[in-house]
């Protein structure tokens, strides 16, 4: 049995030790779409994060037979020529669930805390100058009180939206698909979402109704002061509608995805004015190391349930 694992930078320091004991195992730190082909030629199990697997390749792969996506999605494999060819395809799904809870939080407070401007305050020396023994040029508010909008109320929205609670947030969501009936929180259309909420986190998928769900007419709608966190996927919301509407009213934006990742050079986020309601993570919130084990045990198990249904 060999298993190529194609991009093990993106798992950091986890230990990979454990795949040994399933085959002979190849690790490559990152794999370029040039590379892909010549790498998993003679592979029975392919590991990969975010390389794209086509077609071609699964055509000129004739050993193939399980590709496991170290991951939730699935968009970087093309399912329907593995489901012709007999591969099977198998993710990781729930793994990283708290650790992007946990960032959600993380994201929102180093936004309204103003964390960056009152670290900086001090050591730069201006607080030891004060003449009081505070600083409030950066006031910050409460959740308690706040309404709190989710879009998307799947397992994270609603594990954010059950923390959110308990600050005393008054909690609504929107559902992307239609079909959510989660009668726990208010569910209301967008446009109401929009309007209404002091806080706004993106937890949904990227399909053809999110795709441009928040462009410049959307975030028009928003209060002033509103604070929008996007943990769900890179363009659910328009960058440039983003980058416009920053510069043009007080509003904070959180992003830890993209709709190119890694962030192009000429991608308008990298040039607003404003920068400091603007706060972007490289896609971490996923990375706890607690989340990074269970994804490894995870597509681990994959493989091992896989060789026992072939056995």
């Amino acid at each position: 049995m060999n298993i190529i694992i194609l991009d093990a930078l993106t798992f950091g320091d986890s230990d990979l030790s454990a795949f040994s004991s399933l085959g002979n195992v190849q690790i490559f730190q990152t794999t370029s779409p040039l590379q892909t082909s010549e790498r998993i030629k003679d592979s029975d199990v392919i590991v990969t994060n975010k390389v794209v697997i086509t077609s071609e390749h699964m055509q000129n792969t004739p050993s193939l037979k399980l590709i496991c996506v170290a991951a939730t999605g699935m968009n970087n494999i093309d399912l329907q020529s593995a489901k012709k060819r007999d591969i099977e395809v198998r993710n990781v799904s729930g793994y990283s669930s708290d650790s992007v809870i946990q960032h959600t939080f993380s994201m929102l407070f180093y936004l309204i805390g103003h964390s960056k401007y009152y670290d900086n305050y001090v050591k730069d020396g201006l607080y030891a100058k004060s003449e009081i023994f505070t600083d409030i040029s950066r006031p910050f508010f409460e959740i308690k009180g706040k309404k709190w909008g989710i879009i998307g109320l799947g397992e994270i929205g609603r594990g954010v939206a059950n923390i959110a609670k308990t600050f005393g947030a008054e909690i609504c969501y929107y559902s992307t698909s239609g079909n959510n009936t989660n009668k726990e929180y208010l569910s209301l259309a967008l446009d109401e979402l929009l309007v209404s909420c002091d806080i706004i986190s993106i937890h949904a998928p990227l399909n053809e109704n999110t795709l441009n769900l928040l462009d410049y007419k959307e975030l028009q709608m928003c209060k002033d002061a509103s604070v929008i966190l996007n943990l769900g996927r890179g363009g659910i919301i328009n960058e440039e509608a983003v980058a416009r509407i920053i510069d043009e009213r007080d509003m904070l934006f959180a992003l830890d995805v993209l709709s190119r990742e890694p962030i192009e050079q000429n991608n308008p986020l990298l040039h607003v004015k404003n920068r400091d309601n603007l706060y972007i993570t490289p896609h971490i919130a996923w990375t706890s190391i607690e989340a990074r084990k269970t994804l490894i045990e995870g597509v681990i198990n994959n493989i091992k349930l896989f060789l026992k249904q072939k056995a």
